[in-house]
Order: C-alpha cells, then sequence, then structure tokens
C-alpha cells in the first residue's frame, strides 16, 4: 500500500488499540516529583523556575478572582509543550496535529471563561457585543459581527495548534525525503538540505513551545475579559 505524507497524521493503533491514549497519558511519566526521600536536584530546581516565571508573568495582567486558574494554566502548558515537542522525535505520534484533540481542549475552556463572564458579570459581558456610540442602522450589523468573533475563538485556538505543527512536519518531512533523493545524485546539494533540515528542527522545538504558550496566553486574556 502506497502511504502519503498526511499518513504521519492519522490516529494509529496497535493490535486493535488506539495508541492515542497512550501518547496523551505518557507524557506526565517523563516529568519528576519532589518525594520526601528524594532531594531537590538541578532538574526540578530548573522545572520549579520554569514554573514559577511562567505563572508570574501570566497572572500579572488576571484580577485577582482568576488566580485561581493557575494549576490549570501551568498544566496545560506542559502538557502541550510535551506532546508537541515528543512529536518530533522519529517514530513518534504527535497527538496535538489531530484538529478533534484541539478543539477537545480549546472549546470547554473557552466555554468556561464565557459562562464565568455571564455569571459574574452580565452586564458587562453583553455589553462587548455593542461598542458605546454605535449608529443606530450600524446596531445589527455590529451585534453580528461580534457575535461570530466570539464564536470562532475556539475555532481559532484549535486551528493555529494543528496548522503550525502539521506545517512544520510536513516541511521536515520533505525536506528529509529530497535530502535522500539527493544523496546519491547531487551530494553537494543533499548536504545543504541536510543543514537547512538540521536548522529547521530547530526551528520547529520553538514554534512547538511557542504554539502551547500561544493557546494558553489566549486563554488568558479570554479569562480576563471575562473577570
Amino acid at each position: 500500500m502506497a502511504l502519503t505524507y498526511f499518513d504521519q497524521f492519522m490516529l494509529t493503533s496497535y493490535l486493535g488499540v488506539p495508541l492515542l491514549l497512550v501518547a496523551i497519558t505518557l507524557p506526565w511519566v517523563l516529568y519528576p516529583k519532589a518525594l520526601p526521600i528524594i532531594k531537590s536536584n538541578r532538574l526540578l530546581n530548573m522545572q520549579n523556575q520554569f514554573i514559577f516565571k511562567f505563572v508570574k508573568q501570566l497572572l500579572t495582567p488576571l484580577p485577582e478572582p482568576a488566580h485561581k486558574w493557575a494549576l490549570m494554566f501551568t498544566s496545560l502548558l506542559v502538557f502541550l509543550m510535551t506532546l508537541n515537542i515528543l512529536g518530533l522525535l522519529p517514530y513518534t505520534f504527535t497527538p496535538t496535529t489531530q484538529l478533534s484533540l484541539n478543539l477537545g481542549l480549546a472549546i470547554p475552556l473557552w466555554l468556561t471563561t464565557v459562562v464565568i463572564g455571564m455569571r459574574n458579570q452580565p452586564t458587562i459581558t453583553i455589553a462587548h457585543f455593542l461598542p458605546l456610540g454605535t449608529p443606530a442602522y450600524l446596531i445589527p450589523l455590529l451585534i453580528i459581527i461580534e457575535t461570530v468573533s466570539l464564536l470562532i475563538r475556539p475555532l481559532s485556538l484549535g486551528i493555529r495548534l494543528t496548522a503550525n505543527l502539521t506545517a512544520g512536519h510536513l516541511m521536515m518531512q520533505l525536506i528529509a525525503t529530497a535530502t535522500l533523493v539527493l544523496l546519491p545524485l547531487m551530494p553537494t546539494v543533499a548536504i545543504t538540505t541536510y543543514v537547512l533540515l538540521f536548522l529547521l528542527s530547530f526551528l520547529e522545538i520553538a514554534v512547538a513551545m511557542i504554539q502551547a504558550y500561544v493557546f494558553v496566553l489566549l486563554l488568558s486574556l479570554y479569562l480576563q475579559e471575562n473577570t
């Protein structure tokens, strides 16, 4: 059976068992936990410093009622970042290239921020649909536009993460295929494409981390509007 470049994004299974659940739960095993019998080491200190700086930067612009989301935002960032980076390893599967998974994370979290806004400050939340000083003849049009912009937020969250990771993986696979094809024909060009692939790998690591941070950052901005 002929394979295509997009087969790497298909849901994989082994002996009829879907491996998506394993790919989602396994990354948590990689992070060390501080136990009473184990003293703190450099890895734990780096992990704690990273989490501390992230939480401080993320929660500074948020009002105090939103600080209770710190644990959830931090866990989500570490979860997405780990899945994105592990997906760059050979013979691995990246769950975050699946739009269904990303939308499954984006829609409930976005809907929670909207519900919080409707419950805590319904007047301010509804007022976002109609800017102050709008002419009467533009009121129906602006309400429709603001409603669409609100409903499209979870789609933009999921599609942004999926599209960036999918494009990066495809680019790496295309360049790797070109390197293997050009190696016996034009070794000099093949070496150039290999160097390009090497540099692109570092870029994809940065993209994997940045996209996880952007996902959580946008959620925090949505929460800031509703608290």
